[in-house]
């Protein structure tokens, strides 16, 4: 296990030590532990093999010995223990927004509760509204938390779901039996979220193709098999369904499943108009009985190519003006992701990020980017060690050192996640955002507001002459938490107006600002930056999902800031900042 996996571990020991009602300082110690841990800036391999880690302050003879077995065998039977001690009910519960180990530990206690069908009941007898620190409020909010966590927990993140398809994709390819084969559905359509996975496959035989996809490592339950049809669930919940169709009807079939069901009525009715009937499994006059002499295809651009209609890629068959795009040749370039050249809103171990500036600027280097741009949270997110100004007075010096000491070939802008307060008002001083190449204000409390006051506590925010980006525009957690309220029509015209750029947040929790509201806002002249609110290097990954939001709202490589080069976002900034010289003397 690397450092951050070690975390990670350490954390949850807290959590299930919490639960359990344990010692205070036992848990804090914990706690204490991942957060050295993190930003630990020795390398981990050479401190255990030397045996030096018990000299690294707050580490005692426990947590040391604790580390070491993490880190030299990949697992912890204290922790394997510790799991089996805590009853799963309490820990699921933990999968409620809002709901922490303290509150849960203590309806444990006074109430009996250890599920969450338990914890639902108790809410609606009104006994959890009764209980010392918790209120009817409270109760309503777990409600809710529990009826979210029911809608949600039928549909899995693209980002989880693709991970899942890829292999099992690449190993019916690989059959010798398979002539095409290609995923299908709101995953390759790539919706942020999809309720199961569809493959579709060209064959003359399908048994032995049937025989391996059932047999699946992963796999926990064949919920269906049949000659041409199989359906499978893995231990996560997700169902995948194959079909096996004859090798002429792979590319209608593969579009009908692919959809979405508006976009598949599109195509009908211009099929109709032209005499035609189209479905899965082809397309042929309408006054013939059967599709034995279907148009034969070997390609989707065929099929679109046949109906007048130039090709509409997976992303935009959603029903929304695409057919009629396609048909007067207005179907926009989209962006491709190859045209980032850098990235902006990470964390660093300066805040709640895992790893430290180098080793993030080494990363973005390693991916080729031009740049990239810190954003640690302000200090009034102060569960995530926020900065203060002389904190961000610092790490500007730091990275100002780090760009001229020519260490790195990729340059390092200097940001910060500045909190939007509740009155709109910006959590820094003016002089020290100022300072800085950007400012990315973003809302992380108060969420609850009405749509009028949010909308003009963003506005306000837009309005501060540091403001650069607006971050995660509605704050959001796709399947856990709705957005807060707000109109963001108005927020959208108050930020084109201010030159100020909104985000997509590519964190694949998040993919905040929605693809649904990007075609408009770009055709009004809003610019985006994908940004990756990155926390560890890996999350430089989530760029893909940013680039698939983009994608999905129409957008090309001129609605996005950092396909711009290093200079270009140079300039960008200085223009916003005029007194800032250190731009341009680096």
């Amino acid at each position: 296990m690397d450092k951050s996996d070690i975390a990670d571990v350490l954390n949850e020991i807290a959590t299930l030590l919490e639960i359990k009602g344990e010692n205070p300082f036992k848990i804090r110690a914990y706690q204490n532990g991942a957060r050295k841990l993190e930003t630990l800036e020795e390398d981990l391999g050479d401190l255990v093999s030397d045996g030096k880690l018990k000299e690294v302050a707050g580490f005692g003879d426990a947590l040391v010995q604790k580390i070491t077995e993490l880190y030299e065998t990949g697992s912890l039977t204290f922790f394997e223990k510790l799991k089996d001690s805590v009853e799963p009910g309490l820990v699921s519960m933990l999968e409620i927004p809002g709901l922490g180990a303290k509150k849960i530990k203590n309806m444990h206690k006074e109430l009996g509760v250890a599920s969450i069908e338990e914890l639902k009941i108790a809410c609606e007898s009104g006994a959890v509204a009764e209980l010392k620190g918790f209120g009817k409020k409270t109760a309503e909010k777990i409600l809710l938390g529990i009826e979210n966590r029911e809608a949600y927990g039928r549909r899995h993140l693209w980002w989880d779901a693709f991970e899942v398809a890829k292999p099992i994709l690449d190993g019916l390819q690989s059959l010798p039996e398979v002539d095409s084969a290609s995923h299908a559905g709101s995953l390759r359509r790539k919706r942020e979220t999809v309720g199961d996975l569809d493959f579709i496959v060209g064959s003359k035989t399908p048994k032995p193709i049937m025989d391996w996809f059932v047999a699946q490592e992963g796999v926990k339950e064949v919920t269906a098999r049949g000659e041409t049809k199989s359906s499978v669930r893995f231990e996560s919940g997700l169902q995948a369904d194959l079909r096996v169709v004859p090798p002429e009807q792979f590319y209608f079939a593969l579009h009908h499943f692919t959809g979405s069901k508006d976009h598949n009525v599109a195509m009908r009715q211009r099929a109709l108009s032209r005499g035609m009937s189209l479905s899965e499994w082809g397309l042929k006059p309408v006054d013939e009985d059967d599709f034995s002499n279907s148009k034969v295809i070997s390609s989707e651009e065929d099929l679109f190519k046949y109906l007048d209609l130039e090709y509409v890629l997976p992303e935009l068959r959603e029903g929304a003006g695409e057919i009629e795009a396609a048909e007067s040749g207005k179907l926009p370039q989209l962006l491709d992701g190859k045209s980032i050249r850098g990235v902006f809103h990470n964390h660093t171990t300066a805040s709640d990020g895992r790893c430290s500036l180098e080793e993030m600027t080494k990363a973005a280097q390693e991916r080729g980017w031009e740049y990239w741009g810190t954003a640690d949270h302000s200090k009034a997110s102060f569960q995530a060690n926020g900065l203060d100004d002389e904190r961000v007075l610092e790490q500007i010096s730091l990275i100002d050192s780090l760009n001229k000491s020519r260490k790195f070939s990729t340059y390092v802008f200097s940001g910060v996640e500045c909190d939007i307060l509740t009155d709109g008002s910006l959590d820094l001083d003016e002089s020290t955002l100022m300072s800085l190449d950007y400012v990315v204000s973003s809302v992380h409390i108060s969420m609850t507001q009405t749509e009028e006051d949010m909308t003009k506590r963003l506005i306000r925010a837009i309005e501060h002459p540091a403001t650069t980006m607006l971050g995660h525009l509605t704050g959001r957690i796709l399947l856990r938490r709705e957005g807060y309220k707000v109109d963001v029509s108005k927020v959208v015209d108050a930020a084109i107006a201010n030159g100020v750029i909104i985000e997509i947040n590519a964190n694949p929790r998040r993919l905040d600002m929605d693809w649904r509201f990007w075609r408009r806002a770009a055709d009004k002249g809003l610019m985006t930056s994908i940004n990756p609110d990155a926390h560890r290097i890996e999350h430089f990954d989530f760029v893909e999902a940013g680039v698939n939001v983009a994608r999905k709202g129409w957008l090309n490589e001129s609605h996005v800031f950092n396909t711009l080069s290093v200079d270009e976002v140079r300039k960008a900034f200085a223009k916003r900042r005029p007194a800032l010289g250190r731009l341009k003397a680096v």
